[in-house]
């Protein structure tokens, strides 16, 4: 049972991360890897998992963020919007390869508003995000 809470925190932490919400899951993840209890694979994948749906929901936020873009409320410039659609179209979705890093959740929302297919957004993410935690998993291993 403690194991199964532990998974769902790290999940949830990992979720978190990857929206617009101020989470940190790295610090859950070392923090049950240290203790030992769960196998690091595991961790990896339930992080993984979280921070991946964590990005499909700023993708679909994206998708729908053009029927809000003129809304006096909305948080973004229609400038900004702009310069972030005009990066993507220059790198396109290569960026989501940066997806793991802190500014990485931007990607992932313009991804959606450019319309990015969702088995490729899926993929460069799942990617990024995986060989994040398995960087997480190696470093944390190696300072202990």
């Amino acid at each position: 049972m403690a194991e199964l809470l532990s998974l769902l925190t790290l999940f949830a932490a990992a979720f978190g991360a990857a929206t617009i919400l101020p989470f940190q899951s790295e610090v859950v993840f070392a923090a049950l890897q240290i203790a030992g209890d769960i196998d690091v694979v595991l961790l990896v994948a339930v992080a993984s998992l979280g921070n991946v749906l964590g990005a499909v929901v700023n993708y679909v936020m994206g998708r729908w963020v053009e029927h809000f873009r003129h809304r006096r409320w909305f948080p973004v410039s229609e400038a900004q919007l702009d310069r972030a659609q005009r990066g993507f179209a220059r790198w396109g979705v290569w960026t989501l390869l940066l997806s793991w890093a802190p500014f990485g959740d931007a990607f992932t929302v313009v991804a959606g508003l450019m319309r990015t297919r969702l088995w490729v957004f899926l993929l460069l993410v799942t990617v990024a995000k995986t060989g994040r935690y398995m960087v997480l998993a190696w470093a944390t291993a190696a300072a202990t």
